[in-house]
Formats: C-alpha cells, sequence, structure tokens
C-alpha cells in the first residue's frame, strides 16, 4: 500500500479513505468522488475580464470578419511564441485543412497513427492519401526511421505531432524532408506554450498547427490557428480562410469559411491573461502524481524530455506487464471512483474508418503504435483537480494491484 495513503488521515484532505479492496467502488463502496473528474475541463480565465470583452464586441456590433478582438488575438499569440505571423481559425480541424491545401501537398503524406483522427482526416478529407509511420515506444511521436520507410514517389510531405505537448523529432524530420524535398509541418494541438531547445514550439516546420477546442489547456471555446514564419504561406491562409476574398467583391483564391468569431477571440485574450497559471495548475497536478504513483508496482508516468519545457497538459501513465491487471480493466475501476480516465487514440487511427478497410494490414507496420495503444490511460488534471486526487487515484491503483495479485 502507499506509505502516504496509510500516513496522512484521508479527512484531512476530505477524501475517502481507500486501504483494501473492500474500499474500492468497483468491489461495491461509494464512489471516491461525488462529481466526475474528467481528463480535461475548460479553464476559464477572469471572467469578469471575458465579460468585458464581450461587451465591447457587441457595442462595437462586429461579430466576425477579422475584427479587433481576432487581430489583437493574432498579435498575442504570434508574442508569446515569437512567430511572425497567427493565422486564427475557426477550429483546429480547418487549421490542418487550410495549412495542408496551402503549401501545395498532393499523393501522399506521412504521419502517424497514433494521434488524434483529425490530423489524418484533415488529408483523406482532401483526396489526399494518409500513410501511416510507426512511433518510438519511449516517446510516443515519430520514429525517424519509419518515416525514411514510408517514402515513396508519391510522397509529398510529413505532418509530425507534438503528442502530448512532447515535441516530435523536429531535427530528424527537417532533415529527412530535406533530403527528399518534402514539405514538413506539425500539427501542434497539444503544444501551446511549450518549448524545445529554449525555441517556442509554432517556430519548426513550413508552418505548426494549433488547437484551442475547449478542453485544451488553453482554449477559446472552440478555435484553431496555424502559425509560420512565412510571409507567403500566412497571407495564402489568409486568403483561404475567407473564401479567398482580397478587398471587398474581389476573389483572386478558392478558399472556405474558416474565420474565428469574435467571441472566441475574447475568451482566448481572457485566457492568455492566466495562461500562466493555468500551467501552474498542471504542473502541479503532473507532480503530485508523479509523485503519488511511484509507489505503484507496473504503473509509469511518461516523463517529460529535459531539454524542452512542457505545459503538463497531459498526465499521461503506462500499464506495463508488472502491474497484475490490463489497462482496460483499470479504467474500470477508476470509472467506478467517478475517475474518468481515458485510453486516447485507441486504437488508432489505422484501426478506425475508412483506413482499417482501405488498409486492412497496416497494423503489421505499426507494431509500437499497436503496444502503446494497448497500455496508455490518460488521467484527469487542471484547476478543477480536487486537493489530495492525486493521491486518491494512488491509492485505487495500489489497491486494485494488491486485489489481484
Amino acid at each position: 500500500m502507499n506509505k502516504s495513503a496509510i500516513d496522512v488521515p484521508a479527512e484531512a484532505h476530505n477524501r475517502k479513505v481507500i486501504r483494501s479492496k473492500a474500499d474500492l467502488a468497483i468491489n461495491g463502496a461509494p464512489p471516491a468522488f461525488a462529481e466526475p473528474l474528467h481528463v480535461g475541463r475548460p479553464n476559464i480565465g477572469d471572467r469578469q475580464g471575458f465579460i468585458r470583452r464581450v461587451n465591447q464586441i457587441l457595442d462595437s456590433e462586429w461579430l466576425t470578419n477579422n475584427g479587433p478582438m481576432v487581430q489583437e488575438f493574432e498579435q498575442r499569440v504570434a508574442d508569446r511564441l515569437s512567430v511572425k505571423h497567427c493565422v486564427a481559425m475557426c477550429n483546429g480541424t480547418i487549421a490542418l485543412e487550410i495549412a495542408i491545401r496551402a503549401l501545395g501537398l498532393d499523393g501522399e503524406v506521412i504521419l502517424p497513427s497514433w494521434t488524434f483522427i483529425a490530423t489524418a482526416h484533415a488529408l483523406y478529407w482532401q483526396g489526399l492519401t494518409p500513410v501511416f509511420a510507426d512511433i518510438d515506444p519511449d516517446t510516443h511521436n515519430l520514429d525517424p526511421q519509419a518515416v525514411r520507410r514510408m517514402i515513396t514517389p508519391r510522397t509529398t510531405g510529413i505532418i509530425g505531432v507534438h503528442l502530448w505537448g512532447r515535441p516530435a523529432p523536429i531535427e530528424e524530420l527537417q532533415t529527412i524532408a530535406n533530403e527528399h524535398q518534402l514539405k514538413l509541418m506539425f500539427d501542434a494541438a497539444h503544444a501551446f506554450g511549450c518549448s524545445y531547445k529554449n525555441q517556442t514550439i509554432g517556430n519548426f516546420g513550413c508552418c505548426e498547427v494549433l488547437s484551442f477546442h475547449a478542453t485544451k489547456l488553453f482554449n477559446t471555446f472552440e478555435g484553431g490557428a496555424v502559425v509560420t514564419n512565412d510571409d507567403e504561406l500566412a497571407q495564402a491562409m489568409r486568403l483561404m480562410r475567407n473564401f479567398g476574398f482580397a478587398g471587398q467583391d474581389n476573389v483572386i483564391y478558392p478558399g472556405t469559411n474558416g474565420k474565428m468569431p469574435e467571441i472566441n477571440a475574447a475568451m482566448g485574450l481572457t485566457n492568455l491573461d492566466s495562461f500562466d497559471e493555468f500551467i501552474d495548475a498542471n504542473r502541479a497536478n503532473y507532480h503530485a502524481y508523479a509523485e503519488s504513483v511511484a509507489a505503484v508496482g507496473g504503473i509509469n508516468l511518461l516523463p517529460y524530455d529535459p531539454d524542452c519545457e512542457p505545459n503538463y497538459q497531459y498526465v499521461v501513465a503506462e500499464v506495463t506487464g508488472e502491474f497484475p491487471g490490463t489497462r482496460d480493466e483499470l479504467i474500470a475501476a477508476l470509472r467506478a471512483e467517478n475517475v474518468l480516465a481515458r485510453r486516447y487514440f485507441w486504437p488508432g487511427c489505422h484501426q478506425m474508418q475508412p483506413y482499417r478497410d482501405l488498409w486492412p494490414h497496416s497494423g503489421l507496420l505499426l507494431p509500437n503504435s499497436q503496444a502503446v495503444s494497448e497500455r496508455i490511460i490518460v488521467l484527469p488534471t487542471g484547476n478543477a483537480l480536487p486537493p489530495a486526487a492525486a493521491q486518491t487515484i494512488a491509492d485505487v491503483l495500489c489497491c486494485y494491484a494488491a486485489d489481484h495479485q
């Protein structure tokens, strides 16, 4: 049993006592938490500050179409990330699609299967072929050697994903792209505020795509952006997100409607004001988990690289062969306690439609992706996480393990 679960009275933290299998909700005891703990609940900054911005929008009667809130938001994001251009969009998926089209990608594009399905769909939706390469089992990011093996004469690009906010192998992927004259872009949906070797994520490849979905560490209710240091690429994407209009009644480019509304930018500006506080809360949660879960055999927290500055958006655990039970059984035990742990990205994009039918044997080329998908648990974090929740969750893991030995 975790030592601190015995030494520190649970009542001191207003939490359930878990000392034996009889205390587990999966065995009939009351759940540890009265309300569900989600992996990510929306972070909300200063509400009054947000309301003031909403009133400004209503007073101006400028609700969308590149209004002053969006323009300020773009500038502040660009400044924070030290990039030349931030092109705000209505969501991260549209941002991916516009970036892919603006780069002129065609044919085949290599990406990891171990990512959110939108990365693959953004290619397939536009008639491109997603080609799944395997990952490094230690980092969960693209394996450069696997990328090399998947290059064909039809390959035009690579999409690296900074999974969990941990930078992809940026330098290796750029070397491969240069050798084969491929376009390299990054899906940085998890990586807002992260850095690699003292350079902020957003400055790598041709461009990087951000997501500001409600469950992200930094949100605009719903939203996304593409950040880049390429002037021509930024200009093309600004045209594309607004139907290709260059001034009134002057369409010069095929486009779509990818604009971010003013109210989303207002939420973004409000949350930018509190972003460092969000990181501080998640950092504290991560270290609390690291300390508490260390005593649980067979459960390892995914570490962050020492030369990278993370945002601590996700707390990712791996269930190893030492743990006396399966990952899915453990998730069921946690969910009984109202801990809504997740098996993110399971079973991998290559096992979802339409890709499962298109390439039914692709799993043979993705052994690491398959293995990682079977052992990952993502644990709740964020400002809404109750005090000592990490310790309570560790106690559940400990008792469950003891019950199954």
